[in-house]
């Protein structure tokens, strides 16, 4: 029989550094940050709300996969914005995200990538599938005063083995071996995502600075589409619109909706 884990220490609220112009609030348990702030911001909430949970019970991550956490475990927040951007640069709210979620995780977590569009991977080593310690789920939102972002992030922060919802996922306190402070980190990783958000501004720098980290690019990929096609070929790169490019023996296509997978070497 597992001994049982001894109680984890709640967020101290006290201690949450907050970006200027946001405001943190922390539920000790909530089906959704995202689906909770989204319904928010239909009711007219201003952006900079940060929505915390100790404890998610019905979270959705991209292709509606779930992701739930034990309680006091993990860092799962959303974020709401209102993104001063053209249409056609929204697709870089996911992977600004994910970036600035890997720069803060970094200092920590020195073998840490991006596997596009959206997770956050530690350990890929030769065989490209990685060990995943985060993923980002944005969602655009229509409101009466215009679309809104809802930025959700779910980082495992001090999951055991057992916890892990899969085989291929970790956690920050598995990876170094240490417990993790999570209020120190999540002040940290609210701090990154507030500071890198002028790259939005520039998204040729922050195409640079995506694909360097970007586990994904040089590759071979399976590539699902949404209507139940798979294409196999090597990313290349991410182009200006933020989407995946794949090279296969006829030519190279750009990825911009679809799950990606590493294959592994034979």
């Amino acid at each position: 029989m597992t001994a049982a884990l001894p109680p984890r220490p709640p967020l101290d609220v006290d201690r949450i550094t907050a970006p200027a112009g946001w405001r943190v609030e922390v539920e000790e348990a909530t089906p959704s940050t995202n689906a909770a702030l989204a319904a928010r911001a239909r009711a007219g909430e201003e952006p900079g709300l940060v929505l915390v949970t100790e404890h998610q019970t019905s979270g959705r991550g991209r292709l509606d996969r779930v992701w739930e956490t034990p309680p006091r475990s993990s860092l799962t927040f959303s974020v709401l914005l209102r993104p001063d951007l053209p249409a056609d640069a929204w697709p870089w709210l996911p992977l600004l995200t994910g970036y600035a979620v890997q720069a803060a995780l970094a200092d920590r977590l020195p073998d840490i990538g991006l596997k596009w569009p959206n997770d956050v991977l530690v350990d890929v080593g030769e065989t490209g599938a990685g060990r995943k310690v985060a993923g980002i789920l944005v969602e655009r939102i229509e409101t009466d005063l215009g679309p809104v972002a809802v930025v959700g992030v779910g980082i495992n922060v001090d999951q055991t083995l057992d916890e892990l919802p899969v085989a291929l996922a970790t956690s920050v306190s598995l990876e170094t071996g240490e417990p993790v402070e999570r209020t120190g980190l999540l002040s940290q990783v609210l701090g990154s995502l507030h500071g890198l958000m002028g790259l939005l501004d520039d998204t040729e720098a922050l195409r640079r600075a995506y694909a360097d980290v970007c586990v994904t690019v040089g590759r071979t990929v399976d590539v699902h589409l949404p209507g139940g096609e798979v294409r196999r070929g090597e990313a290349l790169d991410v182009d200006a619109s933020g989407a995946l490019v794949v090279g296969t023996a006829d030519g190279a296509f750009s990825v911009a909706a679809g799950d990606v997978v590493h294959v592994r070497p034979a």
